[in-house]
């Protein structure tokens, strides 16, 4: 992913309104590691219930605020994402409102996704050898262009009408 600026993040957002794109907490942009990663996704500091997911789609910047839902699951979920199924870390359930008059309708979009969106990381771990001759390399990027199909989709439908 590319650096990004805190007035791109800002204008970003699809489904946020002008109040709300003005007062989210940034993450620490000078410390973001851009080339280890396939969208920008944080947890608002200041309201953990509040995250947010950025990412480069059919070629222009999109951002997404998530609310984390109420309550929690009674089984261990998999990430919508990433699908790791041996997770270092939690999975929460987010929502998102649909962008313009569906959000503004009240209609949104629910997935499960990893709690501090480390779903970039994830996909980069070397898969186990599942068999011989298994091509681990293969795998490994094969999750990574998987993720990115899994963060564009979610983003799209946020768009859709």
């Amino acid at each position: 992913m590319l650096p990004l600026t805190e007035q791109q993040l800002r204008s970003s957002f699809v489904n946020a309104s002008q109040r709300e794109r003005k007062e989210l907490t940034l993450p620490d942009l000078a410390a973001t590691r851009w080339d280890d990663i396939d969208f920008l996704g944080w947890r608002d500091r200041k309201n953990p219930n509040l995250g947010y997911v950025v990412a480069e789609v059919d070629g222009e910047l999109v951002g997404v605020l998530l609310r984390k839902a109420e309550g929690g699951v009674r089984s261990r979920p998999q990430c919508s994402w990433c699908e790791d199924v041996h997770l270092p870390n939690e999975v929460v359930f987010f929502i998102a409102k649909r962008a313009g008059a569906a959000g503004r309708n009240g209609n949104t979009l629910g997935t499960l996704v990893c709690s501090g969106f480390e779903c970039s990381t994830n996909v980069r771990k070397r898969p186990a050898l599942a068999y011989v001759g298994f091509d681990v390399e293969a795998a490994r990027l094969q999750r990574i262009e998987a993720l990115r199909e899994h963060v564009t989709t979610f983003i799209r439908r946020v768009c859709a009408d």
